[in-house]
C-alpha cells in the first residue's frame, strides 16, 4: 500500500516550483502517493500579505534567495510575466480581479483528480517560472499539459462543471489542521515538513516509518 504524502502548493510561489523536482524524485523512489494539495497564496487566501511597502525586506529576499536556490539547484528561474497574482508592486496592493491564480489553482486540482498532480504542477510551475514570457497565452498551458498526458481543453471543461473550489477550501482546512500556513508544506501521518529545503528530513522519516523504496 502506498503511503500517503499531501504536499500543500501554491502558483505563485517560487518555493513551489523549486520544490517539483525533489516531489518527482521523491515519487520515483519510495512507495508513496503524492498528493498535490493546491492552496491560494497567502494573499488570495487571508487577504494579508508577506510583503509591507514600508519593508520591502523580505520581498527583496524571497526573490533574491530564489534565484540563488535556482542556480544551486541547476533550474531556470525568472519572476513570471504575467504574474500569477495581479498585484500592484508600489503599493502591494492585490486587485480584486484575479484571472490568473483561480484557474491554475482549479486546472491542478484537477491534476490530481486525473492521477497527475504533482506532473501538471512541475510542468506548469517551469512555464510560470522559468522564463516563458506570457506564458498563459497561446499554446503554452495546452501544450505542458499534453506533455504529461492531459488534455488542457478537457480539464477546463471538467472546472466549468465541478466542485474544484470547494476542494480548494478543504486543502485550506487541511493546511491549518496540519500547523502550518505556508508553502509548500508536505504532510506526512499529521507530521508537516515546511520548506523545499526540508526533502532531506522527509526522506529520513519514511525511512525511519519503514517505508518501502522502489
Amino acid at each position: 500500500m502506498l503511503e500517503p504524502i499531501d504536499v500543500f502548493w501554491s502558483f505563485r510561489s517560487p518555493y513551489s516550483y523549486l520544490v517539483t523536482p525533489d516531489l518527482l524524485k521523491l515519487q520515483a523512489d519510495y512507495e508513496v502517493d503524492v498528493r498535490l494539495r493546491v492552496v491560494y497564496p497567502i494573499a488570495i487566501r487571508t487577504k494579508a500579505t508577506l510583503f509591507n511597502k514600508d519593508n520591502r525586506k523580505p520581498a527583496m529576499y524571497i526573490v533574491m534567495d530564489s534565484i540563488r536556490r535556482a542556480e544551486y539547484l541547476n533550474l531556470p528561474f525568472s519572476w513570471p510575466n504575467p504574474d500569477p497574482i495581479v498585484q500592484d508592486f508600489e503599493t502591494l496592493e492585490v486587485a480584486e480581479e484575479q484571472p490568473y491564480i483561480y484557474r491554475l489553482s482549479s486546472l491542478g486540482v484537477e491534476a490530481q483528480r486525473q492521477g497527475k498532480g504533482i506532473e501538471f504542477a512541475a510542468a506548469v510551475s517551469r512555464l510560470v517560472f522559468g522564463g516563458t514570457a506570457g506564458w498563459d497565452q497561446g499554446d503554452h498551458l495546452s501544450n505542458a499539459a499534453a506533455s504529461i498526458g492531459l488534455n488542457l481543453q478537457a480539464m477546463d471543461d471538467a472546472i466549468d462543471q465541478g466542485d474544484h473550489q470547494e476542494s480548494i477550501e478543504q486543502n485550506h482546512q487541511d493546511l491549518d489542521a496540519l500547523g502550518h500556513w505556508g508553502v509548500p508544506t508536505l504532510g506526512v501521518r499529521g507530521e508537516p515538513f515546511f520548506g523545499q529545503d526540508r526533502i532531506d528530513t522527509l526522506r529520513w522519516r519514511l525511512d525511519k516509518l519503514g517505508v518501502a523504496k522502489r
